[in-house]
């Protein structure tokens, strides 16, 4: 697939786009001087490129009561479980991020749960995972930076 090239109104749309994911396409149009029609064209055309995949919505969890933060290193028994046991991580739906990593852990996770009983809770969960040898937990005293948008406009500024 030949790699899709944005133009400088592509980049404004989603600077705007990354800002808001709801923004109307007519509020979008009267910004840039276009129509909607050319906005929702060319956000299709992304979309289509993969460049745009799906939006999302952004939580305040404390809000919501799930405060408590958390990232679990799993040590797995065998690396040949790592699928398996990231099918078994996959049904906790605490566990809010995994990775399949080098170094230390063979998997890590970030895990939000309303207290420290709670994240206990879901640590016994992931501990319980036939395959896993054990599991390191670091709490999270505050999440200081969770900024995708400045990594999304630094990219669209390089390209």
């Amino acid at each position: 697939m030949a790699k899709f090239k944005l133009d400088e109104i592509d980049h404004q749309i989603l600077d705007m786009l990354i800002d808001n994911t709801r923004i109307p396409f007519t509020d979008i149009a009267k910004k840039l001087l276009i129509s909607a029609g050319t906005v929702h064209v060319r956000v299709k055309k992304m979309e289509e490129a993969g460049i745009i995949q799906g939006s999302s919505l952004t939580l305040d969890y404390k809000k919501l009561g799930y405060s408590f933060i958390a990232y679990v290193g799993v040590f797995l028994q065998n690396t040949s479980q790592t699928k398996f046991v990231l099918e078994r991580i996959a049904d906790i739906p605490f566990v809010t991020v995994a990775h399949i990593t080098t170094g230390k852990f063979n998997i890590f996770c970030k895990i939000r749960a309303k207290n420290t009983s709670h994240a206990k809770d879901i640590i016994f969960q992931l501990d319980d995972i036939e395959g896993v040898y054990r599991t390191e937990t670091m709490i999270s005293l505050e999440e200081s930076l969770n900024d995708k948008k400045r990594l999304m406009h630094t990219i669209f500024n390089d390209l």
